[in-house]
């Protein structure tokens, strides 16, 4: 979060360490979250079916394209905002991430949604799937009515050729509109079409991916981020500190603006956006973090879909900007063996002697701010990792385990399990300005759009996506179970 891990139980340079410290003393106060009630789903109306056609139907191809229409089999009008359509794929390799497309809809691509899910239980035909949605503005679909075209499109992230013959829901033959029933639809939160690979019934009661049957037990934190500003009172209300006061990291005299935290729309969803932002100097940089004022999290499951940038939304490139999600504890004193920290730490320009993109996972034991040493354990993935993700880490009483869109990342020894509990953090700064001289200014954007703990529980990344699921599904923006320490 702060500085370049290098290795289990080594050093790394650290000039912000020391000032992070009592940055973060100063910003962690005592205070549980608010709980607001879930909102209860609309009742659904009789059924929905699907017609399905491809439009590349090959063997392989450069993008599968899955075009589909919706039609409302019912006796009651459908809140498309319900509706969630589930195609099920094979991933050509167990790495591999994919990106969604809508190329033309008849209701506007605006309003359509995609999403990528992993399989509780893989088959030799599906171990992935996307799911379609609609947002509130798609409106809704009259009885014997459908939604017209809905010319669909997801692509492997690298843009390598993908094999589609293999896929549970692929149909190369099917070149015009007809029922398919290979993909499911799902209508408040209920099975009304289809039928989904082996063991993954969207709806059965034991499937740990059911959206509408999260795993339970364990006492909950989530917010999607649905604030109108920095100075939203809601914020604070659910226990948000949004940071002003100076110090590191980061480059020395930068300052930490909240109003570069702003929320946005991304996909139908609000959207948390972190601006940082420099001309060259240190009086010119700031830099955004947000954090639980309430240290209170500990064991269990941590989540958030966040997005990275790779390149400025202005300005020059080249910065070595640090784009992160972590939780952290406070150093009482140098090699305090109770210290502890999990981060989530992407360098889109490289930084910390890397001369390129980097995305580390580190679990830190502790460290002594001067002269610096670390105890810590960590993973790296050196390749780009623009764009939304998926990111989760778990802790048990055996291990920390970090997952990236679904796809296990790196597992760090019991030598590193937490103390004492943490709070949860997003920020994104510079480390220094030698990756661009310029003295133009340019600003750099990370998106977060929701944020899950759950206390004292493994989930997996399946079982996360479906607890997530299941509170947009009700119409939940926020609920805090998680009591005070």
């Amino acid at each position: 979060m702060s500085n370049r891990p290098t290795g289990r139980s080594t050093g790394r340079p650290g000039p912000g360490r020391a000032r992070l410290a009592l940055a973060l003393a100063a910003l962690l106060g005592g205070g549980a979250l608010t709980a607001l009630p879930a909102q209860a789903a609309p009742a659904a109306a009789d059924g929905l079916s699907v017609q399905y056609r491809t439009s590349a139907g090959g063997a392989t191809a450069d993008q599968t394209e899955p075009w589909l229409k919706v039609r409302n089999t019912g006796s009651s009008p459908v809140q498309l905002s319900q509706v969630k359509v589930r195609y099920y794929f094979k991933a050509d390799s167990p790495s591999d991430t994919y990106r969604f497309a809508c190329s033309w809809a008849v209701r506007g691509c605006s309003v359509v949604t995609g999403t990528f899910g992993t399989l509780g239980n893989p088959t030799a035909t599906a171990d992935r799937y996307l799911e379609i949605g609609f947002t509130q503005a798609a409106g809704t679909l009259a009885p014997g009515a459908d939604t017209g075209d809905l010319q669909l499109r997801f692509h492997r992230a690298n843009w390598q050729t993908l094999r589609q013959s293999d896929d549970y829901s692929f149909n190369g033959a099917q070149t015009s509109y007809a029922n398919w029933n290979k993909v499911t639809a799902q209508l408040a939160g209920a099975t009304v079409w289809g039928a989904a690979p082996e063991g993954n019934d969207p709806t059965d009661p034991t499937d740990p991916t059911d959206p509408t049957d999260p795993p339970g037990g364990g006492q909950s934190l989530f917010d999607d981020f649905d604030y109108s500003s920095h100075t939203d009172p809601a914020i604070s209300a659910h226990g948000w500190n949004v940071r002003a006061n100076s110090g590191g990291p980061g480059v020395p005299g930068a300052t930490w603006d909240p109003s570069k935290v702003t929320f946005v729309s991304a996909g139908g969803n609000s959207v948390m956006n972190l601006e940082t932002s420099t001309a060259g100097t240190g009086a010119s940089t700031t830099h955004t973090e947000v954090l639980t004022r309430a240290t209170k999290f500990r064991n269990g499951t941590y989540a958030a879909r966040v997005k990275f940038s790779d390149a400025p939304k202005s300005g020059p490139d080249g910065d070595h900007l640090v784009q992160t999600f972590f939780t952290i504890n406070d150093l009482k004193a140098p090699m305090a063996d109770d210290y502890a920290e999990y981060d989530f730490e992407y360098l889109p320009n490289g930084g910390w002697g890397e001369p390129a993109n980097i995305l580390y996972t580190t679990s830190w034991e502790t460290y002594n701010p001067e002269p610096w040493q670390a105890v810590n354990q960590h993973s790296e993935q050196r390749r780009s990792y623009a764009g939304w993700h998926d990111l989760v880490v778990t802790i048990d009483d055996s291990a920390i385990t970090y997952y990236v869109d679904g796809q296990h990342f790196g597992t760090h020894d019991a030598q590193y399990l937490p103390e004492r509990p943490m709070s949860i953090n997003f920020n994104q700064w510079l480390i220094d300005l030698n990756g661009q001289t310029s003295t133009a200014p340019r600003a750099y954007d990370q998106q977060v759009d929701y944020v899950l703990h759950v206390k004292d529980q493994v989930l997996t990344p399946a079982q996360v996506a479906a607890k997530v699921a299941g509170y947009r599904n009700a119409g939940t923006d926020f609920v805090d179970e998680v009591p005070a320490t």
